[in-house]
């Protein structure tokens, strides 16, 4: 269990090698004690042999090697969920353009049905494109650029609120839980094997030892990390809600590519106004 002399590339080729039911029943068969006829190879299996459960230790020893890795990748994921869920809501530039988007709305709207609207969906963010004038190229989001531009410059840069967005369109809640589950199935793997190998005799013992100590360690981090986990998972669902939106039908997902993607928009269109 000695990470310093193994890496997980070396188990890995352990892994790979490792010799079959069969093949580890014809050495059984082929020698009683320690023949000088043996070749390497053979040599190699009945020593695997002398271990109990020796493919479910390399497996252990890989998921401790790997483990620390594993978590840092994960809570980098949270982090960067919770950073884009945060700086969306906190963003009073960001909010200040969705009033006057409302306000633009409801101008061209006015004495129609849908004049006097308290609020829009989300996704109406991205149809600010699909509206022309009738006399030129200009778009309804070119004309919100223009209009900013000239009454609110400071509100331009309203990108620079939300540095986390970006990253978290390319992470999905599905992986993250999927993700959460395969650590904790790998560390019952490993408390598993150690209830097992208690009675493996001294062939175990350092690999005992060292288990205990990873574990206590390692629960200790998952707790941590299922802790922020679930405030996570509640700040995506809020992010919609923050919109007036149903989590359900407009998950995190769904929410920060549209504005991504309406932060792309507004960008390109305010340089081509230019």
């Amino acid at each position: 269990m000695n990470d310093n002399l193994l890496d997980s590339d070396q188990i890995q080729d352990l892994l790979k090698f490792y010799p079959t039911k069969e093949e580890i029943e014809q050495i059984k068969m082929k020698f009683t004690d320690d023949s000088e006829t043996m070749s390497k190879r053979e040599q190699y299996i009945l020593d695997l042999m002398k271990v109990p459960r020796m493919e479910a230790k390399l497996n252990v020893f890989m998921f401790k090697i790997q483990f620390n890795v594993l978590l840092t990748e994960f809570k980098k994921s949270l982090s960067t969920v919770n950073s884009a869920c945060d700086e969306v809501r906190k963003s009073t530039k960001l909010k200040e353009i969705m009033k006057r988007i409302l306000y633009l709305g409801n101008t061209l709207n006015q004495g129609t049905a849908r004049g006097a609207a308290v609020g829009f969906k989300l996704d109406s963010l991205l149809k600010l494109t699909d509206t022309r004038s009738s006399t030129s190229k200009m778009t309804l989001m070119h004309y919100l650029c223009k209009v900013l531009a000239s009454k609110s410059p400071s509100l331009l840069d309203f990108h620079e609120d939300l540095v986390s967005l970006e990253a978290a369109t390319k992470i999905q809640l599905k992986v993250l839980a999927e993700e959460m589950q395969a650590i904790l199935k790998g560390l019952e793997k490993v408390k598993q094997e150690l209830a097992a190998s208690a009675n493996d005799g001294p062939v175990s013992e350092g690999f005992g030892k060292t288990l205990k100590e990873f574990i206590g360690q390692a629960e200790a981090e998952m707790t941590s990390v299922t802790e922020f986990y679930s405030i996570v998972c509640r700040n995506a669902d809020a992010l919609a809600i923050y919109f007036g939106e149903d989590p359900n039908r407009c998950p995190f997902e769904q929410a920060t590519m549209i504005l991504w993607n309406f932060v792309r928009l507004f960008r390109k269109c305010d340089a081509e106004n230019f």
